[in-house]
C-alpha cells in the first residue's frame, strides 16, 4: 500500500517501549525501580540507609541514656538542697536549652514530687539556660562542674541528621499515600495543639519592682502575690489560699506587662508569657488544646506564673454579637475557665492577665475563684510621672537646667509609655543636633511633637488660607483667655502639624479626675471660637472647624444624656444609642426613651451649643482689636508660646 504523502512517517518504536511487563517489575510496595516517575519516590538503598540511621538514633536516644532518668526542675532543686550531688555535666543543645547530667554521691532512693523514687546514682534535668550565677551556686556547694558544647561526636551527627530522616520518611509515605497531592497540608498537623508560651527562668528575669514607678498601690497589692509564691506556708497555716488569678486593668501604656515581669523577677519563679490571640486558630479545638498544654507545662514547673497579655482576645463574653459567638473562641474560653477553677487545678500556679477592655470580658472569668484580684492601673499623677521620668532618665545625660519636677507638672495625662517616648524623642533631637547633653529645649520640642504632631514646614499654603487659619486659631486663643474655667494656652501655631493646618495646644495646670459644668461649657465655648472668628472677619466659614464642632457636640450630648446637666430633663441617664453589638455585649434595643424625649434631648443639646457660641461672639466682638493684633503676630511669627500670647493680650502681669 502506498504511504500518505501528507502524513509524517511513524517514529520507530524503541526497544523497551512495548516490553512485556514481568511480575518482578510490578512493585506496589515501598521501593520502585525501573520505569518509576521521580516524583515522591526514593531508591531502595537510600530508604534502607535512612531507616538504619533512624534505628541508630532511636537506640542512642532511648537505650544508651536509659541509666540517667530525667526529672523535673523542681525535683532537681530538692535534690540539690540535700547536698547529694557530687558532679554536674552541662550540655548545651542546638535550641539553646541546657541539659544537666548529675551524679549522686551513692545510689539512693529519693522520693520525688510525683511520689516516684529515684533509684540511680545519675539523673538528668532540662533547664532553659545555665548562667554564671548557677555555676557559682553549684561550685559553692563543692560540686564539680564540666561543660560540653552540644552532644558531641555521633550524638551531634544523629541530632542533626535524624530530624531530616524522620521528615523525609514522613514526606515519602504521605506522598505515596496521598498520590503526591495536598502533601503540604500534612506538614505541621501535629504542632497546632502545642502552646506557644515562652518560658523564662527565674535567672533570666532582671526586672523588679524597683523598675516600676507611678503605680504604688498596684505594687503593694502585687507584693503580697509574690509573698504567696515565695512563702505560702505563712498564709496556709491560718487557712488562707493562694489567689488563682490576678487581673490587671488599665489604659494602654500604663505598665501592665511591666508589672507582670516585675512579679516574676521578685518571686524568682519560672514565668510563662503568651498573648490571648495565640490561642485561637482557624481549626476547631486548637485553642482548647493549647490551653491544656500551657497549664500542663505550668504544673510541671510549679510554683510559677502564667501571664496572658490582652486576654480580651479569648475571654470575651460568650454568645456575644449578632448571630451568636465564635465557637472556637468559646471552646478556648471554656477550657481556660476549667483550668483556672476546675477539679484538676494546681495551687502553685498563679495566672496574671492584662486587658484594657474589662467591659467585654465574660462574667464567669471575673468571679472570685478565678480572678480573685482585679487591680486597676491608671495613668500616673504628678508624683508618679516624676518617679517614672527619673527611671527613664537615669541612663541619659541631662543638662543641669533640666528640672524633672517641672517636666512632670507640664505633662498631665501622660501614661508611662508616653513619658518613655518623651525622653526618647528628646534624646533623638539632642543627638540630631550633635549635643552632648539633653536640654530643656529638647524636652519642650519633644512634648510639642507628641501633643501636636510633627511639623510639616514643606507644605505650601496660599496667603488667603494662611490668613484664615491665623484668625481661626487666634479666635480659639482669645475666647479661651477670657472664658472662666478654661484650660490655659500652651502654644498656638499655624505651621501644619499632623493632619491639621494649625493647632492650639492647651495644657492643664493639674490632673483632672472629674469635670464640673463650668469647665465643660468653657471647653465648648473656646472650641467654637475659631468658627466664630471666621464668621466675624471673613463673613464665611470653612471646613477647618469640623473637628471643633464634633468635639463641642459630643460634650453637649454627654452633658444632657449621661451626666444629667440639663435642668429641663433632669439627672437621668438616657443611655447610649451608638453602642456596637460586636464589641462583646448584646444590645437587644437601640434606644431607651420615647420620640418626645429624643426631641427634647436634641433641643437641649442645640441650646447648649448656641449659648456657648453666643458667648464666644460676645467676647470676640468686644476684643476685636486684640483678635486682629493676635492674628497679625501669628502670621508674622507662625508660632506663639504662652508668654508671647500674654504679652500681646496685655495679660503678662496676671
Amino acid at each position: 500500500m502506498a504511504e500518505n504523502p501528507g502524513k509524517k512517517p511513524a517514529k520507530p518504536a524503541s526497544r523497551n517501549s512495548f516490553r512485556p511487563v514481568k511480575e518482578d517489575d510490578r512493585d506496589s510496595g515501598w521501593f520502585q525501580q525501573k520505569g518509576d516517575t521521580p516524583q515522591g519516590r526514593f531508591p531502595r538503598l537510600l530508604v534502607f540507609m535512612m531507616a538504619a540511621l533512624l534505628m541508630l538514633f532511636m537506640f542512642q536516644r532511648f537505650f544508651i541514656n536509659a541509666d540517667s532518668p530525667e526529672i523535673t526542675y523542681n525535683d532537681y532543686k530538692a535534690v540539690l538542697s540535700r547536698e547529694l550531688v557530687t558532679e554536674v555535666t552541662v550540655k548545651t543543645l542546638e535550641d539553646r536549652s541546657v541539659i544537666l547530667n548529675a551524679r549522686l554521691k551513692s545510689p539512693t532512693q529519693l522520693q520525688l514530687a510525683n511520689r516516684t523514687a529515684l533509684q540511680s546514682d545519675r539523673f538528668s534535668v532540662r533547664i532553659p539556660s545555665f548562667s554564671a550565677e548557677q555555676a557559682d551556686l553549684l561550685a559553692g556547694k563543692g560540686i564539680r562542674i564540666r561543660v560540653e558544647e552540644g552532644g558531641g561526636g555521633l550524638n551531634t551527627i544523629l541530632v542533626l541528621v535524624a530530624p531530616w530522616i524522620i521528615f523525609g520518611l514522613f514526606y515519602f509515605f504521605m506522598m505515596r499515600r496521598m498520590g503526591g497531592q495536598n502533601g503540604a497540608q500534612a506538614k505541621s498537623i501535629f504542632s497546632f495543639g502545642k502552646s506557644r508560651a515562652k518560658m523564662v527562668s527565674e535567672f533570666e528575669v532582671k526586672i523588679t519592682f524597683k523598675d516600676v514607678a507611678g503605680v504604688d498601690e498596684a505594687v503593694e497589692e502585687l507584693q503580697e502575690t509574690v509573698e504567696f509564691l515565695t512563702n505560702p506556708e505563712k498564709f496556709q497555716k491560718i487557712g488562707g489560699k493562694i489567689p488563682k488569678g490576678v487581673l490587671l486593668l488599665g489604659p494602654p501604656g500604663t505598665g501592665k506587662t511591666l508589672l507582670a515581669k516585675a512579679i516574676a523577677g521578685e518571686a524568682k519563679v519560672p514565668f510563662f508569657s503568651i498573648s490571648g490571640a495565640d490561642f485561637v486558630e482557624m481549626f476547631v479545638g486548637v485553642g482548647a488544646a493549647r490551653v491544656r498544654d500551657l497549664f500542663d507545662q505550668a504544673k510541671k514547673n510549679s510554683p510559677c506564673i502564667v501571664f496572658i497579655d490582652e486576654i480580651d482576645a479569648v475571654g470575651r463574653s460568650r454568645g456575644a454579637g449578632l448571630g451568636g459567638g465564635h465557637d472556637e473562641r468559646e471552646q478556648t474560653l471554656n477550657q481556660l475557665l476549667v483550668e483556672m477553677d476546675g477539679f484538676t487545678t494546681s495551687e502553685n500556679v498563679i495566672l496574671i492577665a492584662a486587658t484594657n477592655r474589662p467591659d467585654v470580658l465574660d462574667t464567669a472569668l471575673l468571679r472570685p475563684g478565678r480572678f480573685d484580684r482585679q487591680i486597676t492601673i491608671d495613668k500616673p499623677d504628678i508624683r508618679g510621672r516624676e518617679a517614672i521620668l527619673k527611671i527613664h532618665t537615669r541612663n541619659t545625660p541631662l543638662d543641669e537646667h533640666v528640672e524633672i519636677t517641672l517636666l512632670a507638672k507640664s505633662t498631665p495625662g501622660f501614661s508611662g509609655a508616653d513619658l518613655a517616648n518623651l525622653v526618647n524623642e528628646a534624646a533623638l533631637l539632642a543627638a540630631r543636633n550633635e549635643q552632648l547633653l539633653i536640654t530643656p529645649e529638647n524636652f519642650e520640642q519633644a512634648r510639642d511633637k507628641i501633643l501636636m504632631g510633627p511639623e510639616r514646614k514643606s507644605m505650601v499654603i496660599s496667603d488667603d488660607q494662611k490668613k484664615m487659619t491665623a484668625y481661626h486659631e487666634a479666635g480659639h486663643v482669645l475666647v479661651s483667655s477670657y472664658t472662666k474655667g478654661s484650660d490655659p494656652i500652651h502654644k498656638v501655631t499655624i505651621i501644619p502639624r499632623g493632619r491639621s493646618l494649625g493647632l492650639t495646644a492647651y495644657l492643664p495646670l493639674e490632673d483632672r479626675y472629674t469635670h464640673n459644668k463650668e469647665y465643660l461649657l468653657a471647653t465648648i465655648t473656646y472650641a467654637l471660637g475659631g468658627r466664630v472668628a471666621e464668621e466675624l472677619v471673613f463673613d464665611e466659614t470653612s471646613t477647618g472647624a469640623a473637628n471643633d464642632i464634633e468635639k463641642a457636640t459630643d460634650i453637649a450630648r454627654r452633658m444632657v444624656r449621661q451626666w444629667g446637666m440639663s435642668e429641663k430633663l433632669g439627672p437621668i441617664n438616657y443611655g447610649d444609642s451608638h453602642k456596637e453589638v460586636f464589641l462583646g455585649k448584646d444590645y437587644s434595643h437601640i434606644r431607651e426613651y420615647s420620640e418626645e424625649t429624643a426631641l427634647q434631648i436634641d433641643v437641649e443639646v442645640r441650646n447648649i451649643i448656641v449659648e456657648c457660641m453666643d458667648n464666644a461672639k460676645g467676647i470676640l466682638n468686644e476684643k476685636i482689636e486684640l483678635l486682629h493684633r493676635l492674628a497679625g503676630k501669628l502670621i508674622e511669627k507662625e508660632s506663639l508660646n504662652a508668654t508671647e500670647i500674654k504679652e500681646i493680650l496685655g495679660l503678662a502681669a496676671s
